[in-house]
């Protein structure tokens, strides 16, 4: 601005100096010409802005237009689990089911006793691998439907399916062993030995089928002594629960 305002200057300047003879001749002559023109000033700063014109009309409204329904999109995969919800009300009591089968009576007179203790009387050594002969009962007094079962030749023979405990006590001299048997399948072989007199006793758990049969036998390393007063031989085994 500074520079444009210097040469603005220096060129009227100039014209002073050249025209200045012409204008002091002139007013010597009445009917001079008129004078150049005067070179354009700058332009001004602007000017401020006027006052806020009046709102203009509304416009046409704009009528809306719907376009075609676009092709179906995409399954969007599965949403986030919602919050649990709370508790429903109880439903309605469902009807009554069909009665189950009638159960057996506990000691019934025909029900068969899986049971059995007996002990030897005045029975003579059997051979080796030979069943013991027990003989007599402990509970010869009870009623006959409560009586247990019979050994048949020291044989106990299994009615009710299940598992069952047996134990038995020998008195021998200076040693025994004994076998327990199932069938002719040998479960437990008990041996003890002593100076003198000795009573050995052994128990096991067995899973008995129908028909089974279990028995307890000499072997050659033993010298159990004959049924009497001072001695005393007992087998007993009896159903712990029945597996059918």
């Amino acid at each position: 601005m500074a520079a444009q305002w210097l040469s603005c200057g220096v060129a009227a300047l100039l014209l002073t100096l050249h025209v200045a003879p012409v204008v002091t001749q002139s007013t010597c002559d009445a009917s001079g010409r008129p004078g150049i023109p005067g070179i354009p000033g700058t332009h001004g700063s602007n000017g401020r802005d006027g006052p806020k014109g009046e709102k203009g009309d509304s416009g046409e409204a704009g009528q809306p237009v719907q376009g075609q329904k676009g092709a179906t999109g995409g399954l969007g995969p599965p949403g986030r689990p919602g919050l649990k919800g709370d508790p429903g009300e109880p439903g309605p009591p469902g009807s009554a089911g069909t009665p189950g089968p009638k159960g057996k009576t506990l000691g019934s007179s025909n029900e068969k006793k899986s049971f059995f203790s007996q002990y030897r009387w005045a029975s003579p050594m059997p051979d080796i691998d030979t069943p013991l002969i027990f003989n007599r009962e402990f509970l010869s007094d009870l009623e006959p439907q409560q009586q247990g079962e019979q050994l048949t030749n020291g044989v106990f023979s299994c009615t009710t399916k299940g598992v069952y405990f047996f134990t038995y006590h020998i008195t021998a001299r200076s040693q025994v062993c004994l076998k327990l048997m199932k069938g002719t399948e040998s479960k437990v072989t008990y041996c003890d030995t002593a100076e003198g007199f000795l009573v050995s006793a052994g128990s096991t758990v067995l899973e008995l089928d129908v028909g089974d049969e279990v028995s307890l036998h000499t072997t050659k390393q033993n010298s159990v002594i004959p049924q009497h007063t001072s001695a005393s031989h007992t087998f007993t085994g009896f159903l712990l629960f029945p597996t059918s």
